[in-house]
């Protein structure tokens, strides 16, 4: 029997290979300005009203819009779909190969099918026309090259056009997939304008996010109250707080009256500080003596990512804001490390 020969370097080889190779950084900066180069050349060639056309169908589509593609073009095609989904559009994605194995029932004649391809010549797509068609579906293409089988047989195309890829050999799709997911998150975005979605919807469809939590919790929602407070009236004297100000973990006394009035802070850095200029004098000095009269504050309904900003305003961050009614009444706390714990 003869040996067979290896179609690819041996394994202490590559990494001899991988050893010697270097990046060389003009290159780099020269893919980065051709890529620049074909992405202008999709901005300035792009036929806008087939762009328009393709988003006024989109919007006013009854059912729901199916995407689809295959390899790289079925990644994009998901994502943009998933994009939709998150601005409260029924959208979905639909597996070419799997559609033509059961997952075509849930397609029906109110629903939109949009095809991304490049060469608009895949064979998978090109299988699943006629079956969409079967169903009613409208259905629209993407693509990037001119003739191609895809656009003759959907109701609507729109073309992408696509100076070449920036792959050496004009093979791997990385600049036609670069305008496809430029084409469709703006599509994307101008349907949100379309649709007037306010923050608070968008929010709602984002609730474990970042942004999703900074447009929903209120300060209300975050802040400690009734027993968790370190309330001490304005005559107590400060060593007799030290319990209550060190083990409610707010690193403050808020100073109340007896209808629960809000009248000052003492924190553990006015403490520090007191006990450095008064020395063995702080026996004797009440919270109201040294407490700050002018605290930064919040309200109930204010939303919790403004109340950190408040926080980390000029002249100096604080830790806290007590939490007041219209009346001046203290109702709350809500601290940085309470916010930071909840995700914002």
């Amino acid at each position: 029997m003869g040996s067979l020969s290896l179609p690819f370097p041996a394994p202490e080889d590559e990494e001899t290979n991988l050893s010697k190779a270097k990046l060389d950084q003009t290159h780099l900066l020269n893919l980065f300005k051709c890529q620049q180069k074909y992405l202008n050349h999709f901005f300035q060639n792009l036929d806008l009203s087939q762009t328009l056309t393709f988003t006024q169908t989109l919007l006013n589509a009854r059912g729901t819009i199916f995407f689809s593609g295959v390899g790289k073009s079925g990644f994009v095609a998901q994502k943009i779909s998933q994009t939709l989904v998150s601005l409260g559009v029924k959208s979905g994605f639909l597996s070419p190969v799997d559609a033509l194995h059961g997952d075509i029932g849930i397609l029906s004649s109110k629903d939109l099918l949009v095809l991304f391809s490049k060469s608009g010549n895949s064979e998978e797509l090109l299988r699943l026309v006629p079956c969409a068609k079967a169903k009613g579906v409208y259905l629209i293409s993407v693509t990037s090259v001119k003739p191609n089988g895809l656009a003759g047989l959907c109701d609507l195309n729109v073309h992408l056009p696509l100076e070449r890829e920036l792959c050496p050999f004009d093979l791997a799709p990385v600049t036609s997939t670069a305008i496809q997911m430029v084409f469709g998150d703006t599509v994307a975005i101008a349907l949100m304008g379309a649709r007037n979605l306010s923050k608070e919807e968008y929010a709602a469809n984002h609730p474990a996010g970042r942004i999703g939590k900074s447009l929903i919790f209120k300060v209300k929602d975050l802040m400690k109250k009734k027993e968790e407070l370190p309330v001490c009236m304005e005559h107590d004297l400060i060593m007799d707080q030290l319990v209550e100000l060190t083990s409610k973990g707010c690193g403050c006394l808020l100073v109340i009256d007896d209808d629960y009035h809000l009248l000052g802070t003492f924190t553990d850095g006015d403490l520090r500080r007191t006990l450095k200029a008064s020395g063995e004098g702080i026996f004797k000095l009440t919270v109201g003596n040294m407490c700050n009269r002018k605290p930064r504050t919040i309200g109930p309904d204010a939303m919790a990512v403004e109340a950190m900003q408040k926080m980390e305003s000029p002249p100096s961050p604080v830790q806290f804001l007590p939490v007041i009614n219209d009346d001046n009444v203290l109702i709350g706390i809500v601290t940085l490390h309470g916010l930071v714990s909840a995700g914002l």
